[in-house]
């Protein structure tokens, strides 16, 4: 594979595309994959339905190694973030006074299922990250003796702030509680070590930084958390015996296939799994690298631009999301004109947020910024 990874996507010339942090774009194999399993579905239907499985077995082992979880068994494929995330929230056993820390920052995913537990007496206790000098510190403070569970979001949608993980995971074993994380924003994008993070939960949906469609995520359950979870969801696909229709007896099975209670996917898995053989092909630590190297870029961009307010605080590992705002206010106007001339970002945090990957080609920044100016010289 050469180094010109945007020949890897079909993008329209016109189409500057710097949005992977809300819906990302396809990759070409990708398109070939869903084409060459809609083609089978047309022509033969599920003639060969064994086959499909061995895509869904793959994809699991490619999640587990983008992972680096200790076991396949670990891995569960569900419809969304939410999804996985209300399993942990309605699968633990609460008592009255419980309280869950996580930040002030999180998406509604990460947020609406543990504020829905209040009926239950549990609390959400809510960290101030923003003006904090230690934002992982001050999590680890916010923790008491009636704190159960700390759950973040590995990158903040809306700041694309970083905590740092393996602290966080380190804090939560010493203190017994359970560690949960929403890396909608980081697999895909870094790598990822469940195992370094000593990590209880961890889930994603594939339509970000993974390349593949909306309606497929990952869902990893350390094998010693597992029977910590009660089963909200029924059905052929989670018993240990799948594929026996006529047994009248049942029994859980003991891997985290426990959290997929039906057919699964086969769509959306022979997407994924392309996608991620793309990534996976080009090494996370390449795409990384690229990442970064073009976050730094859009961050340079914006500094250098006296007409422009850098939101996003520059972590030393790196960003891959930055947002900014015009100095003038004039944040609407400037995302409506991006957004006219086929710039494809998103208004998050009070600002505009780019997020680029790792083929993003940095003339698609250059032109971008070039509109930016063009936008600020006319509204002068």
């Amino acid at each position: 594979m050469n180094n010109d990874f945007s020949s890897e996507f079909n993008l329209d010339d016109d189409v500057i595309y710097l949005n992977h942090a809300a819906v990302a774009p396809w990759p070409i194999c990708t398109e070939q994959a869903v084409n060459a399993f809609c083609r089978e579905n047309v022509t033969i239907g599920s003639k060969k339905y064994a086959n499909w499985l061995k895509v869904e077995a793959h994809l699991k082992k490619q999640l587990a190694d983008l992972l680096n979880a200790s076991s396949v068994d670990e891995i569960a494929l569900v419809k969304n973030t939410s999804e996985a995330l209300s399993f942990v929230a309605y699968g633990l056993d609460w008592n009255n006074g419980d309280n869950i820390v996580t930040s002030d920052e999180e998406f509604p995913s990460n947020m609406i299922p543990w504020e829905s537990l209040a009926n239950q007496g549990v609390a959400v206790k809510k960290t101030s990250l923003k003006d904090s000098p230690d934002p992982t510190e001050a999590l680890i403070q916010n923790i008491d003796s009636n704190t159960r569970l700390l759950t973040i979001s590995s990158v903040q949608y809306a700041s694309g702030l970083r905590v740092d993980l393996e602290r966080l995971g380190q804090a939560c074993e010493e203190k017994n509680i359970l560690f949960c994380i929403d890396a909608i924003q980081s697999i895909g994008a870094f790598p990822v070590d469940v195992q370094q993070y000593k990590v209880d939960f961890m889930m994603a949906d594939g339509h970000k930084w993974m390349l593949g469609p909306e309606g497929l995520g990952v869902f990893y359950c350390r094998q010693r958390a597992l029977n910590k979870l009660r089963l909200t969801q029924f059905g052929w696909h989670m018993v240990e015996d799948m594929g026996n229709y006529d047994t009248p007896l049942w029994e859980t099975v003991q891997t985290a296939r426990r959290f997929e209670c039906g057919s699964p996917n086969m769509l959306s898995i022979h997407a994924l799994s392309a996608s991620i053989g793309l990534l996976l092909e080009v090494g996370m630590g390449t795409v990384a690298k690229n990442v970064v190297e073009r976050g730094q870029y859009v961050i340079d961009k914006v500094n250098q631009n006296s007409s422009l307010t850098l939101l996003t605080n520059p972590d030393k590992h790196g960003n891959n999301i930055v947002v900014f705002k015009p100095s003038n206010n004039q944040t609407d106007a400037l995302f409506n004109y991006l957004t006219v001339n086929n710039v494809v970002c998103a208004k998050r945090g009070g600002g505009i947020r780019f997020s680029p990957h790792f083929y993003t080609p940095f003339n698609i920044i250059d032109r971008a910024f070039t509109l930016i100016e063009d936008f600020m010289l006319s509204n002068h």
